[in-house]
């Protein structure tokens, strides 16, 4: 690859680290926050919550958007909200001026991800250079959740505010590499996107849909947005409702995933309806895009169960110091080396379905021999465990989006990475959930509750297993040959040092 394509690759690399470690730092900060500003419980844990809902709420909407308004345009624009956000969250001096910027990055974040997963998946040449791409810019998300755990932790003893102004900095250097870096590879977006909508009465094939007869115009960009309302209102209103399982009433959660059922019912007639929906229907004939995204949810369900559970037992039980519990759960870090090393070469032996298996049964592996908790259990006990999961991460997490965006139209490939980070965000929220309702069931004694949590991630890792994606991949081919990788590749690809027109 070119300097400036490695270049393209760092930015989008920075931009799923700053995400990974914004999640991460906040956790060794929320004693310190509760602390300064007398925050109750459960405003505290919207602090905590509202990242999720904007994330998971608006991440289908964002991936939409980046396949119609132009990939680079959505990385950026939103990079810059995220940025002014995370400052404001360093400023306040309450409660909900910190629920509120959270509330607005995760919402960033959502548009951020799938249009930097986007751009690497039509932008990289299909073969090695594109898998090792996917690979590294996986690595690095777990790398930033790793890194963060120690940094905030940190960064807490110092003052909680700089949790915020962290990243602050951070995306303030990806925003000044990314402007001139990102490339405006959008000039076939809208034949992209054009190919991918149905037909109908009114858009006879010979013309563009959307053109005036005969003037073979490209059709406006248009954004299905009933469409949008409906799924974004139906996923916010669910995952709400999983977020706050355990701590609202429970007429309170029938009534949220209620009206999510009957949004979501409203959004099916609406796509099936419309000439350019936001979700085309058949995108869900792609057999392996459904595998990936339910493995991703059930995968990140039991990864962030078990941190969860881990962190409670050696900060409360073990009373570990924040730096000091940071620091043992640095294991989990192991994909940041493994997945650009590694797992490049297992893909290419084995395919992406076997990879994907053993690192699914390496986790469930790592959960079991976690059970068996004491009060005094030493850290070499534990330190395998971790290990082994970071593994399993770098195992199954790039080659989980390979599989999910392949065979995918170009015009789609902002949805499918979409699909995949909501089901992958609502997996955090279940696992989370899971993991509480399974702690007040072990009940009073706290090795017990947490022996009965850590069954949840067990479970997860079982099921993902069981609903795997299958079949082995296409081999890659040489670096130095030209076809693509897999069948799915059946469009011609835009590379990235190639400057277009597209106004984003």
């Amino acid at each position: 690859m070119s300097g400036r394509t490695w270049g393209v690759l760092l930015v989008l690399c920075g931009a799923i680290f700053l995400e990974g470690i914004d999640i991460a730092m906040l956790n060794a900060a929320l004693p310190s926050i509760r602390a300064e500003l007398g925050l109750p419980t459960g405003e505290l844990q919207w602090v905590m919550s509202a990242y999720v809902l904007g994330y998971g709420g608006f991440m289908l909407l964002g991936g939409r958007a980046a396949d119609l308004f132009g990939r680079r345009r959505m990385f950026l624009l939103p990079l810059a909200v995220f940025l002014a956000f995370s400052g404001l969250g360093g400023l306040a001096g309450n409660g909900w001026t910190l629920v509120l910027a959270r509330f607005v990055t995760g919402a960033c974040a959502a548009f951020m991800t799938p249009a930097g997963l986007s751009v690497i998946t039509t932008g990289f040449p299909a073969g090695p250079h594109r898998t090792k791409a996917l690979l590294v810019y996986s690595g690095t998300g777990g790398a930033g959740f790793s890194v963060g755990l120690v940094v905030g932790g940190l960064l807490t003893a110092a003052d909680w505010r700089w949790v915020f102004f962290a990243p602050v900095v951070l995306a303030a250097l990806i925003l000044a590499a990314g402007l001139p870096l990102l490339p405006r590879t959008e000039e076939a977006r809208t034949e992209d996107v054009r190919a991918v909508r149905p037909r109908t009465a009114r858009t006879p094939p010979t013309e563009p849909a959307g053109a005036r007869p005969g003037c073979g115009r490209p059709p406006r960009t248009h954004l299905d947005l009933p469409g949008a309302l409906t799924v974004t209102g139906s996923i916010l209103l669910f995952v709400l409702a999983v977020e706050r399982a355990t701590h609202a009433p429970p007429v309170q959660t029938v009534v949220a995933l209620a009206a999510s059922l009957v949004l979501l019912l409203a959004f099916v007639q609406i796509e099936r309806r419309s000439p350019a929906p936001l979700v085309r229907p058949g995108i869900f004939r792609t057999h392996s895009l459904v595998r990936a995204n339910l493995t991703g949810a059930l995968f990140t369900c039991g990864f962030f169960g078990f941190q969860f559970v881990v962190v409670l037992y050696l900060r409360e039980l073990r009373g570990w110091s924040a730096p000091e519990t940071g620091l043992a759960m640095l294991a989990l870090g192991a994909d940041a080396v493994l997945a650009p090393v590694l797992t490049p070469r297992l893909v290419r032996r084995f395919g992406n379905a076997r990879v994907i298996l053993g690192g699914l049964l390496l986790a469930v592996l790592a959960y079991a021999a976690f059970l068996p908790l004491g009060t005094d259990r030493a850290y070499a006990a534990m330190f395998p465990s971790l290990l082994l999961i970071g593994i399993a991460f770098a195992l199954a997490y790039g080659p989980l989006t390979i599989v999910a965006t392949d065979g995918i139209d170009p015009g789609e490939q902002g949805l499918a990475g979409g699909l995949l980070h909501t089901s992958f965000q609502f997996g955090a929220a279940l696992g989370l959930s899971a993991t509480t309702a399974a702690m007040s069931l072990g009940g009073p004694d706290p090795l017990t509750a947490y022996r009965t949590a850590l069954l949840v991630p067990v479970l997860s890792a079982v099921l993902a297993v069981a609903v795997s994606p299958r079949g082995r991949a296409t081999p890659v081919q040489a670096p130095h040959s030209s076809r693509p990788v897999a069948s799915s590749d059946h469009a011609p690809q835009q590379p990235l040092a190639r400057k277009g027109t597209d106004n984003g």
